[in-house]
This record gives C-alpha cells, structure tokens and sequence, in this order.
C-alpha cells in the first residue's frame, strides 16, 4: 500500500466520523466507508468514460447524414479517433506519471465531454475528423489516469476489484446509449443533446473530484515518454493483444457475422453482439470475486479457452441459437482479461503506473486496430468462417500465454 494514501484516511474522518456510534466501531467503519468512497469516486470516471464514448456513438449516424458521407467515408473520419488514442498513449503515460492521475482524471474527465460539442458543431469532414482525432486523445487520457486510480484503490482493498471498474464503463456506455436513443426519438439534435451530457459529467466530476486519490502507487518520478517495456509488461500487452483482438473483432464483425454466415433475419442480426456486451458486462462485475476465488493465472488461462470454445462454436454451428450461445460465451471470457492485465501492470517495480499502463494498453489496443482489418483481408480472401477461426486461435494465446505469468514472477 502507497503510505501516502494513509492520510487521506485522517482527512475523510472528519466527514464521516459524526456518523459512528461507539469509539470501538470508529476505527474499523472509517476505513470500511473511506475505501467504499475511493470505489465509488473511482467507478465514476469509469462511468464518465463510457456514457461519454456511448452518446457519440449513438449521434454517429445522424452526423453521418449531416455531412454527407459514405459508409467508406465514414469509416475513414471514424479512424481518427482510434489514431488519436494510440498517437497520445506514450504522452498520457507521462502527463499522469509526472502531474498524478488525480490531475489527469479530473481534466480528462471535464474535457473529454467537451469534444461532443465540436462533434455536434463539425460542418466540413475536416472539421470532424480534427475533432475525432482530439476526442481520441481526450479519451486515452481519461483512461490511462481513472486506471491508475483504480490501481490504487485496489492495492488499498488487498484483493482484486478491477473487474468491477471497468463493468461500470460497460453500464456507462448501456446507459449513454438509452439516454441517446431518447434524444434521438425525441427529436432532439446532437447539440443540445450533447450539451446536456456535458452538464451531467460536469456534475459527477464535481462530486467525485473531492474523493480521489492524492498519491500514486509505483514509482513516484516523472519518466521519458518513450520507454521499452520490460519483459513482464511485454508479456502482460501480449495478453492484452490477444484479447483485444478478438474484443475488436465482435465490434466490428458481430453484425456481419450473424447476416452472412448464420443468415438471421434483419430483426436478429444484431443478437450476437447484444449477447456479447451483454455477458462481457456482467463478468465484470463477476470478475473480481472469481479472480479472490481461483486466482489471477487460472481466471487468465479459463478466459482463453471460453473466448475459443465460444468462437469455435459459432464457426461450426453457424445457427442462430448456437452462434448467439458462441458469442455469449466471447463476452464472458473478454470480460476479465483486461482488468486483470491492467492491475498487474499498475503495480510494476520498474517503472510507474501510469507508463506501465499506457505501455500495456499500446500493444493491447494494437490487436483491437489490426483485428478487424485482418479478418476483413481474410474474408475477402477465403470466407468469414476461416477469419474467426484465426480470431479464436489468437484468443486461445491468452491461456497459453498467462502459463508464463508465475514463471516471470508477475504475479507475487
């Protein structure tokens, strides 16, 4: 534990002591409340994060017709974003290792929301793809610093609850999305309904800013915005890859999936990525007490072989039931894999959090951007069926590689 974070325990116990009842209790309850308070502080920049990418992509098709853009125009603009977040990685990493994560998370926070604005107020496609490539970096700031904090109340808990930060991104981005679907059925434009997103944030940054924590774990100096990752943050960001390969993969290539390989009806093509938010939400939330429970290295390798066995599935039983039941069994594998890999990296020896996260999630975030394209290649090439039997061999790398954890002595 970062003995720093210790004194925000004598800060907070003014605020909640007069609710106590007996001095035997005082101790205990204001450790308890004090590290239920950095949870739920933590959980909403999570929940910031997520509402906030949900709400521009529920507008995504309505600006697309604002602008006149093609499908392939659009996915062109659309790069802007995932461009702007690996360019800004290296730098997020050092702005929250050298001004703290509590900074960073509350700028990135305030900001972030803001870029709706000039989403909604894009006339040109240059104009939008500008405003993209800013929103991609507002948004790997947000994350690489809500992580770091989430390492720390971690670390303060003594036992994983990762797992749960991110399911509130995932109920973040369920709840963006109903409230986008409101504005839109209401007949509201992007503006206004991103204005008042903004006013929402604003107020939970206001009430979460007070209850962050001070201190970072890890090493405390500022360091190079480029490094090498060692050789255990290298094999934490392969995991990550294969993971996020087969994350990327549902994304993207759920939906055609299930409307040219399982031929469901138009109403039904949706149901195999429903099936996989779904399950990789709620294994979220499921994470943390499996990960207390079973241990970082067999939930890492479990989560391997379920993504695999779920694709496998799909490709040889190209139905509507049992390739639903495939993609069902995909969200729950992908669920824990990154919170896990992200904990381990926030506590690395060697360099900070913050630079060990945002070196993790390069490599990570790679297999989210090449995945879809490759399956797109081979596709083309072959047919579907042959591309997500790829995805599913990557998947099963996580269990073979999460094997080496103990043997590089990542897991202590």
């Amino acid at each position: 534990m970062n003995s720093r974070n210790i004194m925000l325990f004598k800060r907070v116990r003014l605020v909640i002591q007069p609710i106590n009842s007996t001095d035997l209790a005082v101790s205990y309850y204001n450790r308890t409340a004090l590290l239920r308070i950095y949870r739920i502080a933590t959980s909403t920049f999570f929940f910031i994060a997520g509402f906030t990418f949900a709400t521009w992509a529920s507008r995504i098709p309505e600006i697309q017709g604002k602008l006149h853009l093609t499908d392939g125009g659009l996915g062109a603009v659309l790069f802007a974003l995932p461009v702007g977040l690996m360019v800004s990685l290296p730098l997020s990493g050092w702005l929250v290792s050298r001004y703290g994560s509590r900074q960073m998370v509350i700028l990135g926070a305030l900001v972030y929301p803001l870029i709706l604005l000039f989403l909604a107020l894009s006339s040109s496609v240059l104009q939008l793809t500008i405003a993209l490539f800013i929103f991609g970096i507002t948004d790997n700031l947000l994350n690489i610093a809500m992580n770091t904090q989430a390492v720390g109340v971690e670390t303060l808990y003594g036992r994983s609850v990762m797992a749960s930060f991110h399911g509130l991104w995932s109920i973040g981005g369920f709840s963006g999305a109903i409230v986008g679907t409101f504005f839109i059925s209401s007949g509201i434009s992007p503006l206004i309904h991103f204005l008042v997103i903004c006013i929402i944030t604003g107020i939970l940054v206001l009430a979460a800013n007070k209850f962050t924590l001070p201190h970072d774990e890890g090493k405390r100096q500022a360091q190079p915005i480029w490094i090498k990752p060692d050789q255990k943050i290298l094999l934490l960001g392969l995991i990550a890859f294969c993971c996020m390969v087969c994350e990327g993969a549902m994304v993207d290539w759920s939906g055609v999936y299930f409307k040219k390989i399982v031929q469901a009806p138009v109403s039904y093509i949706t149901i195999g990525y429903v099936a996989f938010t779904g399950t990789m939400a709620l294994g979220r939330f499921l994470g943390d007490g499996l990960v207390t429970r079973f241990g970082i290295k067999r939930i890492l390798q479990m989560s391997g072989a379920v993504i695999s066995t779920g694709l496998l599935i799909a490709i040889i039983f190209p139905y509507l039931v049992t390739a639903t039941v495939g993609f069902f069994l995909v969200g729950f594998g992908v669920s824990s894999v990154v919170p896990i890999v992200y904990g381990l990296a926030g506590k690395s020896t060697t360099m900070s959090a913050s630079t060990a996260l945002a070196a993790v999630s390069t490599i990570g975030f790679l297999g989210f951007l090449i995945g879809p394209p490759v399956i797109g290649f081979i596709a083309q090439a072959v047919n579907l069926r042959w591309s997500f039997t790829l995805i599913a061999l990557l998947g099963f790398g996580t269990t073979l590689l999460a094997g080496k954890l103990k043997k590089n002595n990542i897991i202590q």
